[in-house]
């Protein structure tokens, strides 16, 4: 057996009992059933999502403050005062610079843009920034992205005789900050839809003060908006959905460029924007200054912007070793340490920049809440970033004790954080005492949903192709997940390093291929004949103008019980075996058991007091079949390993029949008395017999008082008793041992997994019965 690492949902067996409307809906059973989970049940509504619509968003006019934002602005182009847009340096704050900026120029205005250094200002707005707009004479301060916790810079912008604008979707805390007009989602409660990415609030500022809707933004919103994994959902989803198909065909030079270097052609999905696009512009605010993303954009020189790209290029692949390094060295860090509910790692030297990323490799590998900080000895602070599991929110609980921050901000996902170095220890204690509160063991394991299960036969391209109309994927609006259960026809490693899965499946000649991405080190762990549970996501595999269907690997288990077949190695490597299961015994040899750490029994011993054994491990053949099985009956094990090795086969050496014991018998009468030296080696020479033949017919004699032998003579009895050859010890010990040798070790695979089987399920085996007599 093979437990899944996360927990499975099975959500297709919740929906049984939802409202529908009374018109079927014009679509396959499949992707009805995924709308119906999706809440979506009308006719009109299935119109809605599978064809998203730019004139069902809602109106800017609803957000407060907008109108005298926008009035304040329009004020400021008409006086020819100067405007500063402040930005954020991540993905949604580049797009939502971009955006307005594209805006404020359209219209004329004298605007610039600022974006405050991850490493040297840190988020968010600072005070020495905005006293430097001041000495540069900007009057008007529009921030996108954040600003909804600047309570001091905008009391100093206000004592400069500067206004600030907020334009911001981040957790509103208590307090919001004195200022000119605060346009956020969630300080306006007419406003239906409170989860626009920061892009997205800056483009709805944008349509107002442009007073129509902007399209050729739209490319910038989509970015943005996946990139910030907010929910996919309502307006999100109609920005993402048209901002794609703008993405596609962009005129914009930097777009354009960005999307050369990542190697996006024709149609842009989510993923390209998710895994390629975003992670690029992400790259450099992480590493240097985010400026270089927002010019990468705005610029109008396609040369330039192809000289921008493949910096960037540059910068994201020394992102991606740098979180490599970081990743290695935390996983160090934490081995010598206990493990705690919440994983809190910490080093000088870190680059501050990348420990998102590095916190939430941690988070998907450990299944906890992790903290990475990078230490600052001299100035006696630790800054990083936080990620989190879905049940435990960050953002609520670290409030919870926010006196141990200098500066703390986030959700309830991820968070960023400054504290002094004594603090550190501390903020870990709070957080696994708070954990231990609210969390049980199963909060810790993913949670996997999965909308159905389907068999391998009905997996082909024109069903992926329909489910792909479900699309954009992301938060709230998760691409499928499906279950198959299948016996794998191929399993193999794949990669450099073998560290990924690869499993072919074939059902009514319809193939399907799977394949796990760090899934590698199960492949030992899948036996033949086995069928195996996969939850994945399906995709198109292109390959020189082919299409394959593929279902990309998200968990994996098996709960049948399973065998392990190491027969005939000498040597077999079980230590990766040892170390998964927690409850290992193994048989038959004390010496390598105890050298391999695994509690050892015999069959004599009590098991009774073992109800779960996960794991029996056999290093030698029993002597006695029945022990076996009735250990097998009693302790029913959800894996066997077979680690013996025969030396020298008595199955393979021929069972003498009746006519060699005649033959015997004959020679001893006849002769009477018989030489074991003289005699008996030209005997058996004539009748083509080995030295172990010979012994074990004399020997079977002996036990049943044929003959008698002194020294090295043998004398024939005059007078035997009649006697069957099976009540000769040394006849039935061989038999056993034949008999042992052919079911545990020569038989094949599976018959020996049902005789296991048989046994564990209590079934009886057939009788096989040899007897010779005399």
């Amino acid at each position: 057996m093979l437990a899944s690492k996360a927990n499975w949902n099975f959500i297709e067996q919740e929906i049984a009992n939802v409202e529908r409307d009374n018109d079927s809906l014009s679509i396959s059973p499949i992707i009805e059933k995924l709308l119906v989970q999706r809440g979506v049940t009308t006719k009109q509504a299935v119109s809605k999502f599978l064809k998203p619509d730019l004139e069902d968003l809602h109106s800017p006019d609803k957000l407060l403050s907008i109108d005298k934002a926008v009035k304040r602005v329009k004020l400021a182009i008409e006086q020819g005062e100067k405007l500063l847009v402040f930005g954020d340096y991540d993905a949604d704050g580049v797009t939502a610079t971009t955006v307005l900026i594209k805006a404020l120029q359209e219209l004329g205005a004298l605007c610039d843009y600022y974006i405050p250094n991850r490493f040297t200002e840190g988020y968010g707005p600072n005070e020495a920034a905005f006293r430097q707009a001041h000495r540069e004479g900007y009057t008007l301060i529009i921030t996108v992205d954040t600003g909804i916790a600047a309570m001091e810079e905008a009391k100093i912008a206000q004592e400069l005789g500067m206004d600030v604008i907020i334009t911001d979707h981040h957790e509103v805390q208590e307090n919001v900050p004195e200022c000119y007009a605060i346009i956020h989602p969630k300080c306006s409660p007419d406003y239906l839809f409170q989860e626009l990415a920061g892009v997205g609030v800056a483009f709805k500022f944008a349509q107002a003060l442009l007073g129509y809707l902007p399209k050729q933004l739209l490319s910038f919103v989509a970015i943005g908006t996946v990139a910030d994994l907010v929910p996919l959902v309502d307006e999100n989803r109609i920005l993402v959905y048209n901002g794609l198909k703008e993405l596609a065909n962009t005129t914009n030079p930097g777009l354009k460029a960005l999307k050369q270097t990542a190697n996006i052609n024709g149609n842009v999905t989510e993923e390209d924007v998710g895994f390629a696009i975003g992670p690029r512009l992400n790259a450099v605010g992480r590493l240097q200054s985010a400026d270089m993303a927002v010019e990468l954009m705005l610029t109008e020189d396609p040369q330039e912007a192809i000289t921008i790209a493949e910096e960037m290029e540059e910068i994201n692949s020394e992102r991606q070793q740098i979180v490599q390094k970081i990743v290695k060295e935390a996983e160090r860090l934490l081995s010598d340490k206990e493990q705690q509910d919440v994983i809190v790692v910490a080093k000088e030297g870190w680059n501050e920049g990348v420990l998102g990323i590095v916190a939430s490799k941690l988070v998907r590998k450990w299944d906890r809440p992790a903290i990475v900080l990078s230490i600052k000895p001299n100035e006696g602070i630790a800054k990083g970033s936080a990620r989190s599991i879905p049940a435990f929110d960050l953002f609520h609980n670290c409030m919870q004790v926010n006196h141990l921050f200098e500066q703390f901000g986030g959700h309830s996902q991820a968070a960023g954080m400054t504290l002094a170095l004594t603090n550190v220890q501390p903020l870990e204690l709070a957080l696994n005492k708070q954990i231990a509160q609210q969390l049980s063991e199963s909060d810790f394991k993913q949670e996997l949903n999965i909308h159905a299960t389907l068999p391998v036969s009905q997996i082909n391209i024109p069903l992926i192709k329909e489910i792909q109309q479900l699309a954009p994927f992301g938060m709230h609006n998760s691409k499928p997940l499906f279950h198959i259960k299948a016996i794998p026809e191929q399993s193999r490693q794949i990669g450099s390093m073998k560290n990924h899965l690869k499993l072919q499946f074939t059902e009514n000649n319809q193939q399907l291929d799977a394949i796990g991405f760090g899934f590698g080190e199960l492949y030992n762990y899948l036996t033949p004949h086995t069928p195996v549970n996969i939850v994945g996501e399906l995709s198109i595999n292109e390959w020189n103008g082919s299409q394959k269907p593929q279902l990309m690997i998200q968990d994996l288990s098996i709960d049948e019980w399973q065998l392990f077949d190491h027969r005939g190695k000498r040597q077999a490597n079980l230590n990766e075996f040892i170390h998964s299961y927690s409850s290992v015994f193994s048989i038959g040899d004390r010496t390598r058991a105890e050298s391999l750490g695994i509690p050892h029994k015999d069959y004599q011993d009590d098991w009774s007091s073992l109800e779960n054994v996960d794991t029996l491990i056999l290093f030698a053949l029993p002597s006695n079949l029945k022990d076996l099985e009735a250990l097998l009956k009693q302790i029913k094990p959800k894996n066997i390993h077979l680690c013996y090795y025969v030396k020298d086969s008595i199955y393979l050496r021929a069972f003498p029949s009746r006519d060699d014991f005649k033959k015997m018998y004959i020679f001893l009468q006849q002769k009477k008395v018989v030489s074991i030296d003289k005699d008996l080696p030209p005997f058996a020479q004539t009748n083509g017999w080995s030295k172990d033949k010979l012994l074990f017919l004399i020997h079977v004699f002996y036990e049943l008082h044929f003959i008698q032998i002194e020294g090295r003579i043998i004398q024939v009895e005059e007078k035997p008793l009649k006697k069957d050859l099976q009540e000769s010890a040394t006849y039935q010990k061989r038999l056993q041992q034949a008999e042992i040798e052919r079911k545990l070790y020569y038989s094949n695979y599976e018959q020996l997994k049902k005789h296991f089987t048989n046994c564990m399920e209590h079934l009886g085996r057939p009788k096989e019965e040899q007897s010779y007599g005399l």
